[in-house]
């Protein structure tokens, strides 16, 4: 699993860096922190290969996570910022969001993507409704947009979320204030299964395909072009079915076993 920690972008506090187990977390002065158990922690943190969970503890009041109240349990994703005693955390990545190289750049997205790649809202107008990438997917203002945002500041055409090849491609359009990726202001970005794209601040969306289908879609690519090279096979004759070859041969042997009991 790659590595975690919490950011706080309003205060300055050191980033908290979140490895596997259980972290407990609570008022520390005027600010947040770790504590132990015995100190009355507001939340705890499970840090797992599966993910991140959140618990909130009997009596804890003002949690929040993305704005909406959390009373008891909640999964987190990368980018979710949560909200504990007025104080916001950020759970980002240790590792980076990788820009969009600049070989492609200017190269145009494939209208052929892969269906099994979702972009799935989790957050906003668009919560619970998923968009295949099949095709590519312009956000905006627009009524051409896939994903329409209402919002007279939002820009017509805002992005594209595309794959090329078999990279899934976050590009933008000269908006105003780009968009957030796993909590990084981002314009244009590769993105992964498991990353969170926020547009307009409430609108939430998160990357999802099946196991190994960005590697599976280049060794597909990958066989089909060398079934393309390889020469076509050569016809031959006619060839006797297998079953008629494995009677002659099973008759061969009792023949020969007739013959050396004869003998």
């Amino acid at each position: 699993m790659q590595g975690l920690k919490l950011r706080f972008p309003e205060h300055h506090h050191p980033e908290m860096p979140l490895g596997p187990g259980v972290h407990a977390i609570g008022r520390i002065g005027d600010t947040v922190g770790l504590v132990g158990d015995d100190e009355a922690p507001s939340i705890r943190l499970f840090v797992d290969r599966r993910g991140v969970w959140m618990t909130v503890a009997d009596g804890a009041r003002g949690i929040h996570v993305n704005g909406r109240p959390v009373q008891r349990m909640a999964m987190l994703r990368l980018g979710d910022a949560i909200y504990l005693d007025g104080v916001e955390m950020l759970l980002v990545s240790t590792r980076a969001v990788e820009p969009l190289p600049e070989a492609l750049r200017h190269v145009p997205g494939e209208f052929r993507g892969d269906c099994r790649v979702l972009v799935r809202g989790v957050g906003g107008r668009y919560h619970g409704r998923s968009f295949t990438l099949e095709a590519p997917r312009l956000v905006g203002r627009s009524d051409e947009a896939d994903i329409r945002i209402d919002d007279p500041a939002f820009a017509e055409r805002h992005a594209r979320i595309e794959m090329i090849g078999n990279q899934v491609v976050l590009r933008d359009f000269g908006s105003g204030d780009g968009s957030v990726v796993n909590g990084e202001p981002m314009r244009d970005a590769l993105l992964s299964p498991g990353d969170q794209i926020v547009f307009d601040v409430h609108h939430r969306f998160v990357i999802e395909a099946p196991a190994n289908s960005t590697s599976l879609l280049a060794r597909v690519a990958a066989v089909e072009d060398m079934a393309e090279a390889l020469p076509a096979p050569r016809r031959r004759g006619r060839r006797l079915p297998w079953l008629l070859l494995a009677a002659l041969l099973l008759a061969a042997v009792i023949s020969a076993l007739l013959l050396l009991g004869g003998g």
